[in-house]
């Protein structure tokens, strides 16, 4: 466990957080009344949330195996959320036992539930830092004891883009992912999922006014928009699609039946 000094960093329950809305939508207990408050809101004026966010859960576990049978070992998951089974660490570990995989967010709930639910194999390692995505430079640093760097790591950041603005005095998202894709090694992979508002505009623009009443700054980005973020580096078929499209298993082929779910994927490999 890195970072563990934020263990006594109080949880801040007057507003709600992305990770325990979340959480609210796949039906966990990890979460308060705010946070069930603004999932219901949002629920009312997008009912594909409770799909998507079950797509994101199995584009994460499809991503994750496929990278692993690629020869990855190692896997830096930057905004965990709160733990829900399986883990990307179980994922991987099933494939590779030997596999070191590192978790990154900066919701002190979160660093309670690694703490007691994020076990790994005997093999590998499993750690988690209790860091911002907004400073690459402690969650690299940090990652470094438990990750090398000199060898290719596998990034993923599901779910998470669509709460970081574009500006270059702000967030600065495209430059801030360029950062950690500069970091990493060569053959290193970038597993990536991002709310759009092609699919169900009039949707997506309520539900993003709810999150930003809420003070969660929400920006959901078009197929161009989203698509930027892997220049230069070489996308895994089937590109950039709707998430439960990215080389589904018959579960996902089902949810496909059920309706949209306005979430672009993809993974991409940096050569």
């Amino acid at each position: 466990m890195t970072g563990s000094d934020a263990a006594s960093a109080r949880i801040d329950t007057s507003r709600p957080h992305p990770a325990r809305v979340y959480d609210w939508w796949l039906g966990g207990k990890d979460n308060y009344p705010v946070d069930e408050e603004l999932a219901r809101k949002i629920l009312v004026v997008d009912d594909t949330v409770l799909r998507g966010a079950r797509a994101n859960r199995r584009f994460m576990q499809r991503a994750t195996r496929v990278v692993a049978e690629a020869g990855i070992r190692q896997f830096l998951d930057i905004g965990t959320g709160i733990p829900t089974e399986p883990n990307l660490h179980q994922v991987a570990q099933g494939v590779a036992p030997e596999s070191r995989v590192v978790y990154a967010d900066h919701d002190p709930i979160v660093l309670r539930h690694a703490e007691a639910l994020l076990h790994g194999s005997a093999e590998g390692s499993t750690d988690y830092i209790h860091a911002d995505v907004r400073d690459p430079d402690t969650i690299l640093r940090l990652a470094a004891q438990s990750l090398d760097f000199g060898q290719p790591v596998a990034l993923s950041l599901v779910a998470l883009t669509h709460y970081l603005g574009d500006a270059a005095d702000g967030d600065d998202v495209h430059g801030l992912l360029k950062r950690y894709v500069e970091f990493l090694a060569p053959g290193s992979y970038l597993v990536l999922s991002q709310v759009t508002p092609d699919l169900n505009p009039e949707a997506i623009q309520k539900a993003a006014e709810h999150f930003r009443r809420s003070g969660t700054p929400f920006f959901p980005r078009s197929l161009a928009e989203f698509s930027r973020f892997f220049d230069g580096l070489e996308l895994l078929g089937p590109g950039v699609i709707p998430v439960s499209g990215w080389r589904p298993e018959p579960e996902d082929v089902a949810v496909q039946a059920e309706g949209i779910v306005p979430v672009y994927a993809g993974v991409a490999r940096k050569s």
